[in-house]
């Protein structure tokens, strides 16, 4: 897993979550980027009946705007701000003090909190580094209001300039209110989570090649890439909460009908990637338990291969052994009486040469046979 950077420090998320990710691995903190509120405005402007009618220059004037027009939509987007600009944003909108303190800590869990009327979403943009085959997360977070949205980048992903245009352009559906931002930031999210999946599949199949292969290095891939999907489940099933959460307040917060279909039709394609992400779970364990049972299939082979090369080995020596202790008597022999000393029994003997050569052949003969038996020759 690849966190944007900046994200460094770690923290545990605001006891006073509705609704939070009680997954065991801890989220980075952001350390806030001391920048002007003018560089971190990426956008703002006013709506009035899905379509734009102001352009804010800066926060104040936003916001002022707003009042002066409360029946419009506000929706500001900013990009790393400053805890300056954050408390700014706070006072603006009479934001809850546990609901700045996590925005200005920064790396929440994907979760969903409500203050009163306020809606804090965070929510984890992610992207497949395919040559690192690592899995990169930001973080995004969305604060909804009666007549607001404010949205809050950590890095560049997703573009939300090009959801600010799919909007712009469906007048009906931004007239629903702030929670047609919500969604279709939500869907912006969770399409980009089907090429992330997509990735870790092909992954997963030239893994499968590799395990066949005898690749020695596969284990470790299978390892790695196992906690890339472990990461990207974990977030995955954060975002569908966050669904599940704002399924429960259709009724309550009156959530026009249409828009309800569209975050259901998000919610279904969150589904089919976290059933893509199970399958996952199942096939690196399979592949896993393969490779296993490869390795020690491999391992039995090498070690009946030793085995053999030993026996061999081994039945060299004996031959070795043999024919070394058939040429020895007679070489000893010929050794004893090749002594010249004056005084030798044999000496004057006519038949010690025959005699001796015949020793020779009858001793050389005897452990042939013994040998030839035992299977040494």
């Amino acid at each position: 897993m690849r966190i944007i950077p900046g994200l460094t420090a770690r923290r545990a998320s605001s006891p006073a979550s509705v609704a939070t990710n009680p997954s065991s691995e801890p989220a980075e903190r952001t350390v806030p980027t001391e920048r002007s509120e003018a560089d971190s405005l990426v956008d703002a402007a006013l709506y009035r009946d899905g379509e734009r009618v102001c352009t804010g220059t800066s926060l104040a004037h936003t916001c002022a705007e707003l009042e002066a027009n409360p029946g419009d939509l506000a929706w500001i987007v900013l990009s790393q701000p400053a805890a300056a600009t954050i408390a700014a944003l706070g006072e603006h909108f009479g934001l809850h003090e546990l609901l700045v303190e996590d925005i200005v800590q920064a790396h929440q869990r994907p979760k969903l909190e409500r203050y009163d009327r306020t809606l804090l979403a965070v929510l984890h943009p992610a992207r497949y580094l395919d040559a690192q085959e690592e899995v990169a997360f930001g973080e995004l977070h969305v604060i909804s209001g009666q007549n607001y949205v404010v949205t809050i980048q950590h890095g560049k992903n997703p573009d939300l300039s090009k959801v600010r245009e799919r909007l712009e352009g469906d007048h009906d559906l931004l007239a629903t209110g702030p929670e047609a931002v919500l969604y279709a930031v939500m869907d912006t999210v969770v399409d980009q989570y089907v090429p992330v999946y997509r990735g870790l599949d092909v992954d997963i199949d030239e893994i499968e090649l590799q395990v066949f292969r005898g690749d020695t290095e596969v284990s470790r891939r299978i390892y790695e890439l196992s906690q890339e999907v472990a990461d990207f489940g974990r977030t995955v099933r954060s975002t569908q909460r966050i669904l599940d959460d704002l399924s429960a307040g259709f009724a309550k917060y009156r959530v026009a009908p249409e828009l309800q279909s569209y975050l259901r039709d998000v919610a279904d394609h969150l589904t089919a990637v976290r059933e893509h992400i199970d399958g996952f779970h199942s096939s690196l364990r399979d592949i896993l338990t393969v490779n296993a049972t490869l390795v020690a299939q491999r391992q039995n082979a090498e070690m009946k291969a030793l085995a053999e090369q030993g026996q061999a080995e081994n039945e060299q020596m004996r031959r070795i052994s043999a024919w070394a202790a058939i040429i020895f008597t007679p070489s000893l022999i010929t050794g004893i009486y090749g002594m010249n000393f004056h005084h030798m029994p044999e000496l004057p003997w006519m038949l010690g040469y025959p005699f001796a050569l015949g020793m020779m052949v009858v001793s050389a003969s005897i452990l042939f046979l013994v040998f030839k038996r035992k299977g040494w020759l």
